[in-house]
């Protein structure tokens, strides 16, 4: 597979909105993080392991990888060789829309987070290698029908969440928003606690339940969302950094490349490219 050279490019194609990965990665290890949308994937070389659900899964090459929103999971080589793979991040209203077109109603789950389907592979990845090279009619035409293969293939509508312990939702939401607030400048657990009327350790456990992180991991990749909407705008990472609360660009660099596996250096260019190319009608 080339050594143990690692390559990643992140970015987003014209003519549908939704973020796609390119990478080979040997070394790298995704941290425990959460997506707002769903992950769909196709391992083309090598073997991804990943924790899910609180298992250790494994997808080898041609297999299909199917995380549904919320759901924390990480990400690192199954065996010495590494692994390929192309990938996308779609919203929940792009998936859904393409579950209504089917007949299924209301938000979808995938019940199996890797499933070997060639034929579904094998239309994802020529879909992906559309994005990159194509122009906006076909790639969004190719990427919405790899998307209804798989959800008409591998999805199913979501069952009813069951209802957490008594007064955490509501603690959890009032310690999440205060943390928003207090993005550079985060209270202590203690103080985080005392503010919503829990135990330091009922918080963490109840925030846990419902966010799927301990506070300290969940504000983190909070840092790193709101740095990805900032460096969409053409901020510099080394700004960014200092924006939403690291402690300098290393620092930023870090949490970024393990929840989306390119420094964020390399993401603000690719988003400067698109965004040249749509405003001057030149190629990037």
């Amino acid at each position: 597979m080339g050594g143990r050279i690692e390559r990643a490019r992140h970015w987003r194609p014209d003519g549908i909105a939704v973020d796609m990965l390119r990478a080979r990665f040997v070394d790298h290890v995704y941290s425990r993080h959460t997506h707002e949308g769903y992950v769909i994937g196709v391992i083309e070389r090598g073997v991804e392991s990943f924790g899910y659900r609180g298992d250790l899964h494994h997808a080898p090459a041609g297999s299909i990888v199917l995380v549904d929103p919320g759901e924390v999971h990480d990400g690192f080589a199954g065996i010495p060789e590494g692994w390929s793979y192309r990938t996308s991040y779609p919203s929940i209203d792009v998936v859904s829309s393409v579950a209504k077109e089917l007949g299924l109603a209301g938000t979808i789950t995938f019940p199996e987070p890797v499933v070997h389907d060639p034929d579904t592979a094998a239309a994802f990845v020529a879909a992906h290698r559309a994005a990159e090279t194509a122009d906006a009619l076909t790639t969004s035409s190719l990427v919405r029908a790899a998307y209804a293969r798989t959800v008409q293939r591998h999805a199913r509508p979501r069952s009813v969440d069951v209802p957490a312990a008594v007064g955490g939702p509501k603690a959890v939401a009032v310690a999440r928003d205060l943390l928003h607030a207090r993005v550079t400048d985060p209270p202590t657990l203690p103080d985080l606690a005392a503010a919503v009327g829990l135990s330091p350790f009922a918080l963490a456990r109840a925030f846990r339940a419902e966010l799927g992180l301990p506070p300290h991991a969940y504000l983190n990749q909070w840092r790193v969302r709101q740095a990805k909407a900032l460096l969409d705008t053409g901020e510099p990472p080394a700004d960014v950094a200092q924006l939403v609360g690291f402690v300098d660009q290393a620092h930023l660099s870090r949490h970024f490349k393990r929840m989306y596996g390119v420094p964020p250096g390399a993401y603000r260019r690719e988003r400067a490219a698109r965004t040249y190319k749509i405003g001057t009608g030149r190629r990037s």
